[in-house]
């Protein structure tokens, strides 16, 4: 279409002497197969109706696109419709997988996304968070982007000393050998007993005031172990073990649930020392002020609230961490976007720390972009809490898929990740296990079934080539049409880095095929050859999109 647009940028410019970018939509089919009200803006620079301007665009393209269109008309107060040649018409839909826009062609992109801590449970925001931004990864890698995938998670701070206070039980021999008994257990298990003694140390912190202070203690302990490299201390050797199982446990299930791998994880204890030095010495600077023992950057000159950096104990915040993982994201890969994407309930927390780092480092933020999302539960669950211990595991949400689709892994995988991805991201999701594995309706089994269908016609199809491409009936040029939409799909899909916008068009798509395939046989029809293409380009453009959303396309179910 881009040709065609420059027919009429150009013949504009012939016409009227002026420099235009024009747009197309999709009319109602009846109406053509592209439309645009360029006449109704240009009409008042000229001093023209805008019906009378539109006429003499329409003249003027129509000889240029002879070979392209069957039909330009006039219609309303200046719109300009346009009905595509059934060539160029199945030409579009024959290259609509392989056309997209490529946004991002040549740009770096950094996109930080899961970020579980180690110690704590991988509970359903860090599940949801995974597939939104495994998705959105593979969008704009797909729009031509380097994509380098990156994980951040908490190796130090308070909540590791909760975990560790449960863990120790104050006697770190006897800790110790627990950690080797422990050894030989199921990876999933021993991830299951860390949570669970964090959740325990979390309630002892809140209610126990010598416990408290011992958490205290401890934590300071973990922070030292990494300033001292300490690898032998019983301490040392108990904390680096319960790390490494949190580590290797995120690792298998990123696996398991298919998404693709991270290139770098982010641990806090070595972005911990640069964001230290960083606030400190942009302290000196004034950019960060001393109040009452911390160190605070003051927001409300910017319309924002302040926020510790350091604490009064001169230990590092969650602010000062993540100073430092967006310095060392800068210092490793010199990004033209990091995206971030993580709950909505950091919002206003992360505005403050990107306003600190504007003021001495001002190219970053504008290259920063938050995504946020809701929250995600169960139906009829309740809100989680991994302090009080009422979690929503990620692992309840594939049960819950899996029990739903009769155990069967690949249908359950599938249907939870477009479950999640056919949402606008932003507001809270609840999801229905049932809802998602149906075979009927706006599901990722649908959509499977959906290609495994296609690919079984076109294997009993015998006739290749069509020829031309002429005399299109109603069905073939609608579903034809229906394939021409997907690379706008995709560029609405990149523009607002919305993975649903992809799942809304496959869905219109396997059900514009489902009405051409009830009115139009393929095989052993006379006009099998043309209907093999039309198969073709259908299946292609659907696989090519749910391998957006990291969902498989199956050959048969």
């Amino acid at each position: 279409m881009q040709n065609i647009a420059g027919v009429f940028e150009r013949t504009i410019q012939d016409l009227f002497g002026l420099e235009t970018q024009v747009v197309f939509t999709r009319p109602n089919e009846q109406f053509g197969d592209l439309a645009t009200n360029i006449a109704l803006h240009i009409a008042k620079q000229l001093g023209q109706p805008p019906r009378a301007v539109a006429a003499r665009v329409a003249d003027a393209a129509k000889d240029a696109l002879s070979t392209n269109i069957a039909g330009i008309a006039v219609a309303g107060p200046g719109f300009i419709n346009i009905t595509l040649s059934d060539n160029e018409l199945m030409g579009l839909a024959q290259a609509a997988a392989t056309e997209k826009p490529q946004d991002y062609q040549d740009k770096i992109v950094v996109a930080e996304y899961s970020d579980p801590n180690p110690f704590k449970a991988f509970h359903a925001g860090h599940f949801y968070t995974t597939i939104v931004g495994d998705a959105i990864a593979r969008l704009v890698q797909a729009a031509g982007a380097t994509v380098h995938r990156v994980n951040f998670g908490g190796d130090v701070g308070l909540h590791v000393g909760r975990a560790m206070w449960a863990i120790v039980g104050g006697d770190e021999q006897k800790a110790l050998g627990t950690i080797k008994a422990l050894a030989s257990k199921p990876l999933h298990d021993r991830a299951t007993w860390m949570a669970e003694c964090y959740v325990k140390g979390t309630a002892a912190y809140e209610s126990d005031g010598s416990a408290k202070a011992h958490i205290i203690e401890l934590n300071k302990k973990v922070y030292q172990i990494h300033e001292q490299n300490d690898q032998t201390s019983t301490l040392a050797q108990i904390y680096r073990t319960c790390r490494t199982w949190s580590y290797e446990y995120f690792d298998e299930f990123y696996k398991e649930l298919g998404v693709d791998p991270f290139e770098k994880y982010y641990p806090e204890s070595p972005t911990t020392p640069l964001g230290l030095a960083t606030v400190k010495e942009q302290l000196a600077k004034g950019v960060y002020q001393k109040s009452d023992g911390a160190v605070v950057f003051k927001g409300e000159p910017h319309g924002l609230h302040t926020r510790v950096f350091i604490n009064s104990e001169g230990l590092p915040t969650y602010e000062a961490k993540d100073v430092g993982l967006i310095m060392a994201k800068w210092r490793d890969y010199h990004f033209d976007l990091s995206l971030i994407i993580t709950g909505n309930d950091i919002v206003e927390y992360m505005k403050v720390v990107l306003k600190s780092v504007e003021q001495f480092m001002p190219e970053l933020p504008p290259r920063t972009r938050h995504l946020t999302h809701g929250m995600l539960k169960l139906e009829g669950g309740v809100k989680m809490s991994s302090r009080r211990g009422n979690v929503l595991y990620a692992n309840d949400i594939l049960q819950a898929a899996q029990a739903a689709a009769n155990g069967d892994k690949q249908t359950a995988y599938a249907a939870v990740k477009y479950a999640l991805l056919k949402q606008r991201v932003g507001g809270d999701l609840i999801y229905n296990p049932k809802e998602s594995v149906v075979l009927e309706g706006n599901s990722g089994p649908y959509l499977q079934y959906a290609h495994a269908r296609a690919r079984s016609i076109l294997a009993k199809t015998t006739q290749q080539d069509p020829g031309d491409f002429v005399d299109l009936q109603p069905a073939e040029r609608s579903l034809a049409r229906k394939i021409t939409e997907y690379p706008e799909a995709f560029q609405k899909a990149v523009s607002e880095l919305m993975p649903h916008h992809i799942c809304t068009y496959l869905y219109e798509l396997a059900q514009t095929f489902n009405r051409f395939y009830e009115q139009s046989q393929v095989v052993g029809n006379e006009r099998e050859a043309l209907r093999t293409q039309l198969v073709q380009a259908y299946a292609h453009v659907l696989k090519d999109g749910l391998d957006i959303l990291h969902i498989p396309a199956p050959e048969r179910l």
